[in-house]
């Protein structure tokens, strides 16, 4: 019997990563001790009273049936609350608000419910590789690039774009790989440039807490008249370090939900009751004013502590590198093949992510983690200052 993959997955790009993580594995094999600077993985614990609460709830048997396809009530009125405490947004529980098995499943799940074959859709590179493949190709649409450059902040020139027959975009800030952000103003161009060209805006908003020096991450539901068009997306995994638990959420405009609701009921039973339960507790834990917990303010003392370390040292060889105001991740340019950079390191036992496999426009940079302690994070730029 000949199988064959359907034509959908065939129009995957190749997985430019397949080599390195051989040669990862390889090494690892014969010993090496790598000190991996790429994953995208908290290193910290999730907080004493998120593991207490897991324990707690995954202990009651009544919280091991099927969830709701839409999430538990008491998880999205958690939601609501939230939003309301932290960017002052007023959202209808019942109508737009929804779980998520983490916001990547979200994310690829709502091209699903409006894309039709053929269909163009607007993503950002570089990018998280989820928008153009797990989301738009594996729904039959057509990526179109949004190119976003240093000259830029990183951020999409929309005066620039030609493609306006789109019936999606996604959009990502504090954004993953660059580590841009982006402020009220921007988000509304962005809201503007959709109603005016009817598209429906994705928008991922997972490192919203995770920033540093005063800045405070934006909703783009604060802008008005985006519940008309948006839908955000969110996620536990790097607020409350709860990566595994894969928990998230969507919030925005209600027809937007509907939809996902609709190809979600078809294809899952939502997440973990108890784990649900566990992220209402962790939600209600920020202040009336939208403050986090002393938890999370820590968390970032550390990340910012690392990034200082890092960017640092790594100016101090001679690359040219800005302390990110969000996200764990630092946006290098290396100058030159990022594949090639990211073997020498290798070969040094530095683990980073090539920019290449997150757009073309990622050529030339790569992607280095502050997801390990000081005292490793020192010992990598000493084995960089080596290799190079």
């Amino acid at each position: 019997m000949k199988i064959e993959f359907a034509d959908r997955v065939k129009r995957l790009p190749p997985y430019i990563f397949a080599e390195l993580e051989k040669t990862i594995a390889e090494k690892k094999r014969q010993g090496i001790d790598l000190i991996s600077l790429s994953i995208g993985d908290p290193d910290l614990p999730p907080s004493p009273f998120v593991l207490e609460e897991l324990r707690n709830e995954s202990s009651n048997p009544r919280n091991h049936n099927y969830s709701f396809s839409q999430g538990e009530p008491d998880f999205k009125r958690a939601v609501a609350e939230w939003y309301s405490k932290r960017f002052r947004v007023e959202v209808d529980a019942d109508k737009e608000v929804m779980a998520l098995i983490g916001s990547k499943e979200g994310i690829a799940n709502i091209p699903r419910a409006f894309v039709n074959p053929g269909d163009r859709v607007l993503v950002p590179d570089p990018a998280y590789p989820v928008y153009a493949n797990g989301g738009t190709l594996l729904s039959e649409g057509v990526p179109v690039t949004m190119p976003l450059l240093e000259e830029c902040g990183f951020k999409p020139n929309l005066e620039a774009i030609t493609e306006r027959e789109a019936k999606m975009i996604f959009l990502n800030y504090p954004n993953n790989p660059t580590a841009a952000v982006m402020d009220k103003d921007s988000l509304r161009h962005v809201i503007d440039f959709a109603q005016e060209n009817n598209m429906i805006v994705c928008y991922d908003n997972a490192y919203s807490e995770v920033t540093f020096d005063g800045y405070k991450a934006p909703s783009i539901l604060e802008v008005e008249g985006a519940k008309d068009v948006a839908i955000e997306f969110h996620s536990c995994s790097k607020t409350f370090n709860m990566t595994g638990d894969r928990i998230g959420f969507a919030v925005g405009n209600s027809q937007l939900i509907t939809g996902l609701v609709k190809i979600k009921s078809q294809i899952d039973s939502g997440p973990p009751v108890y784990v649900q339960k566990v992220a209402v507790k962790a939600l209600g834990t920020y202040a009336e004013d939208g403050e986090p917990p002393e938890y999370v303010k820590q968390v970032n003392r550390a990340y910012a502590e690392r990034r200082d370390i890092l960017v640092d040292e790594l100016n101090s060889l001679g690359f040219k590198c800005k302390k990110p105001l969000a996200t764990f991740y630092v946006w290098l340019k290396c100058g030159g093949d990022s594949m090639k950079f990211v073997s020498k390191l290798l070969e040094a036992g530095v683990v980073v992510t090539p920019g290449i496999g997150f757009g073309r426009y990622g050529e030339g940079y790569v992607r280095v983690s502050i997801t390990q302690p000081k005292e490793r994070i020192r010992e990598a730029i000493e084995r960089i200052t080596r290799a190079l």
